[in-house]
């Protein structure tokens, strides 16, 4: 069965780590990632790696379910097809708030390294990461799965 792409986009299967977790709880703040993006992919990754609680996020694709039911629909269709953070109080960072928020929630040297980045004006870190989010299948290519390759103990942490 292939299942359609919540952003119009490509058709992929349902994530192997899906299959028995239930969706996280609402003050849970969560890290939507476009499925089909190598380096959304890797970004995930890097966050599961250097999350230093283990609980900092949870992860779900733009394609999955869990982004249809949090994200109303009008608001859905002017987002970017890139990493867009759910936080705790239902405010949706995009772009490079986004990116920032993350390394300050990862705590120690990614929150002075999100800090210092965010001297930098948001229009000038938008361009940059619109050029990054244009190129990107380019550059790092695509995948067909939606979920990242993760050890088990990690996959916990997805949503559908």
């Amino acid at each position: 069965m292939r299942y359609a792409n919540a952003c119009g986009g490509r058709i992929a299967p349902p994530c192997y780590a899906f299959a028995s977790v239930s969706p996280a709880a609402s003050q849970t703040e969560i890290i939507f990632y476009d499925g089909h993006c190598a380096l959304c992919h890797g970004a995930v990754k890097f966050v599961l790696k250097h999350d230093r609680s283990g609980n900092a996020f949870r992860f779900a694709p733009l394609q999955g379910a869990t982004f249809q039911s949090r994200v109303p629909p009008g608001r859905r269709a002017s987002l970017p097809d890139s990493v867009i953070v759910l936080t705790e109080d239902g405010t949706l960072l995009l772009r490079s708030d986004a990116f920032l928020h993350i390394l300050r929630r990862l705590g120690g040297g990614w929150k002075a390294f999100g800090s210092v980045l965010n001297v930098i004006p948001r229009p000038l870190r938008d361009v940059v990461y619109d050029f990054v989010a244009r190129v990107r299948y380019r550059v790092f290519g695509t995948r067909e799965d939606v979920c990242p390759i993760v050890p088990p103990d990690w996959r916990a942490r997805f949503d559908p």
